[in-house]
């Protein structure tokens, strides 16, 4: 069953199985976060008593208390007003206007020809004629009224009177709507007039109520509102006016206090009631969810490696999000119970350190952010509404300051190492945060607050180290702390390659050496190609004394043999050490320096021995089957291997002919295609032969000839 899993997970195409594997993961994912963003809502009545102190959980605008300031604002606005100077000349040439009439007529209402002691015109004709002439004055200014008693009146008095009364009302008009008169000033500049024209001595008696009635009915505002300028400003006022809020945390109703309308209308208005069930948080957390996946599906599709490697890693990022996801949910039910924030417990750099070991950098800083962001939602405290931004960004910190420490050493030290320092790191986030809320706390929560920021930097390195090998072990995971217990010298395969073919051990230490040099120079992983090194001759203890540098004396088995035979030998060791490690359960990685190594290469001694013993044979008889290095990593174990081999044979070497011995072969094996399929530039060439050259010549340095 085991195979036939294993069978299927290798032939499925990626993006097919990430679909189905991130579709699992978003589900779970949402499963866990949804509590954390669930708004919590209460059965409450109007009129009723309150059975809990209850806080808003967002921050709302209330758009009812909002209007009613607008309008209050609106009724207390001073109205713009605006002075027209037209107004007082208007009025003036009204009055004046009046009088011409009545001067006019009396002056036009000569004595009868035929009846010098009659008038032409009657009385009644003459306020007839005057009432026609004030007509169109009465339709522009409606409020200008002068009864027919009143004309009669005036067309008695004499023509110097009237010419007297002119100047005194057009002078008392004049003079006092020259000044601003709002409507509320209108009855007090009424008085005057009447006072002014009571004291006048161009008034006479029986004109004086005339006179009054006229200026009385003359008065009018001089300064009016302006509607359009008085709109615009109470617009601005209005716009001015700050949204009344319920602010985030903010009590709305306390325990044993009564709920009335307005306490109700706000409950409603915050959502906190049972039959106002919101689905924006879940729509909210639906799109998250997406998101994420979203993230994690491209990184893996842009990704350029091989499908079984993406498979492997995908399934270990998500087993080491989901761990977290556990820790998140855990502190989250917890917190509930403390006063303070025990979210600074996460351990910050678990997640980056775990990647960047298992899997790579690159990775980890994905995970690192997704992290933070999903620890921000799950582990909100008080009354954040969206995230907790402080653990996202101490999540944050602490992951990319470990990930910079790190480095590419995953010794147990290193981790420790890291760890005690993103602990540090922690501490004075956390001073920051201290510092910004501005808030008091004791002694006791300062305590705890610091305690949990190095605890969580320690717990990060901790975790790490306890939870490395069950990944390494169930996913066949070939990590630093795998590498350098396999480069023990006590391990069973080690030791069987020292006591059994001690040349060849001493070979492959050589190998390991140069190989590691060299990886380091071009960026590769040096401590894979150490290590790789020490196993990747292991199948030459199936026939030790077959290997020249396990024979003693001058007794070679192959001057025996045919060299098909010796051939078959020779090309076995690369076979028979991939199938040993594979029986020891090593990792792929070891087993394919074992069977990779050689390449294709041609085994051109025992193809000359053939033709010289007159045998038809081909140049591809005498090529190891391959395949040819796959990773930077084989291609130079690939180099060293054959470069020690040969610098065994250089009499007295110098660094001149172990050049030209470096170079050769290089030169040989690129020609011959070798690293065809393998990512080694000529750039990289260059420096693995210079660093190898560097290496020998140290380990064939001149010594000094001591005196017998």
């Amino acid at each position: 069953m085991f195979k036939t899993a294993k069978k299927l997970f290798t032939s499925l195409k990626f993006n097919y199985f990430s679909l189905f594997i991130i579709s699992l993961v978003a589900i779970g994912l949402f499963s866990f976060m949804y509590d954390s963003v669930k708004q919590e809502t209460y059965e409450l009545h109007e009129f009723k008593i309150s059975p809990k102190t209850i806080r808003s959980l967002k921050t709302i605008e209330d758009t009812v208390k909002t209007e009613q300031e607008k309008r209050r604002i609106e009724n207390e606005v001073t109205p713009f007003y605006q002075f027209d100077e037209e107004v007082s000349k208007t009025r003036q040439a009204i009055a004046a206007n009046l009088f011409d009439f009545i001067i006019e007529e009396k002056k036009a209402n000569i004595p009868d020809p035929e009846n010098p002691d009659k008038l032409v015109k009657s009385r009644s004709e003459q306020i007839e004629e005057v009432r026609n002439k004030f007509k169109k004055l009465e339709k522009e200014e409606p409020g200008l009224r002068l009864t027919d008693e009143a004309i009669a009146s005036l067309l008695t008095a004499e023509v110097s009177d009237l010419t007297k009364m002119k100047q005194e009302i057009v002078s008392i008009i004049g003079e006092e709507l020259s000044k601003p008169v709002r409507s509320e000033d209108l009855s007090a500049v009424r008085y005057e007039v009447e006072r002014k024209l009571r004291s006048s001595e161009a008034v006479p008696p029986a004109e004086l109520q005339t006179m009054i009635t006229l200026g009385r009915s003359l008065v009018v505002e001089t300064e009016t509102i302006n509607k359009e300028l008085t709109d615009k400003r109470i617009e601005e006022e209005k716009n001015a006016v700050e949204p009344t809020r319920i602010l985030q945390g903010q009590v709305i109703v306390r325990e044993g206090q009564f709920i009335d309308s307005e306490i109700y209308r706000q409950l409603e208005l915050t959502g906190l009631l049972t039959n106002q069930s919101s689905y924006k948080p879940m729509i909210g957390l639906i799109l998250y969810v997406l998101f994420v996946s979203a993230i994690i599906y491209l990184h893996f599709a842009t990704w350029r490696t091989d499908n079984y490697q993406k498979k492997k890693s995908l399934l270990i990022a998500i087993a080491v999000f989901f761990i977290l996801v556990i820790i998140m949910k855990l502190l989250s039910l917890i917190d509930k119970e403390f006063d303070v924030q025990v979210a600074f417990l996460f351990p910050t750099a678990l997640a980056p350190l775990l990647v960047k070991l298992l899997l790579n950098e690159r990775l980890a800083y994905m995970m690192t952010i997704v992290t933070a962001a999903t620890a921000g939602i799950m582990l909100l405290e008080g009354f954040s509404a969206i995230m907790q931004m402080e653990i996202a960004l101490y999540i944050l910190f602490g992951g990319v300051i470990s990930i910079y420490l790190l480095g590419n050493n995953g010794r147990r030290s290193n981790i420790l190492r890291t760890s005690l320092i993103v602990s540090v790191s922690n501490i004075l986030f956390v001073a920051f945060y201290l510092q910004m809320t501005q808030s008091t706390y004791n002694l006791s929560e300062l305590s705890f607050y610091l305690i949990a920021a190095f605890a969580s930097g320690i717990l990060s390195g901790a975790l790490t180290i306890g939870l490395m090998p069950f990944f390494e072990s169930f996913f066949g995971i070939l990590s630093d702390m795998r590498l350098i217990e396999l480069s023990n010298p006590n391990h069973p395969l080690l030791k069987k390659v020292l006591t059994e073919t001690p040349g060849t051990y001493h070979h492959s230490v050589m190998v390991a050496n140069l190989a590691d040099a060299a990886c380091e120079s071009v960026g590769a992983n040096g401590l894979l190609a150490r290590v790789g090194s020490y196993y990747h001759d292991i199948g030459k203890t199936v026939r030790p004394n077959f290997f020249i540098e396990n024979q003693h004396g001058n007794l070679n088995p192959h001057d025996e043999l045919p060299p098909e035979k010796s051939r078959d030998i020779i090309i076995a060791h690369a076979t028979d050490g991939a199938e040993l490690l594979t029986k020891h359960k090593m990792p792929r990685e070891i087993i394919d320096i074992a069977r990779q190594h050689h390449g294709t290469s041609f085994l051109k001694f025992f193809f000359v021995k053939a033709k010289e013993l007159g045998q038809d044979v081909i140049e591809d008889d005498f090529r190891y089957p391959g395949p040819k290095p796959q990773t930077k990593e084989i291609a130079i174990i690939s180099i060293a291997d054959s470069v020690e081999a040969a610098v065994r044979t250089i009499k007295e070497p110098t660094p001149d002919k172990i050049a030209k011995l470096v170079n050769s072969i290089i030169t040989s094996k690129l020609n011959d295609g070798q690293f065809d399929e393998c990512e080694l530039s000529m750039k990289e060439l260059r420096k693995v032969e210079r660093v190898i050259c560097e290496t020998l010549n140290g380990f064939y340095h001149s010594r000094i000839e001591y005196p017998e």
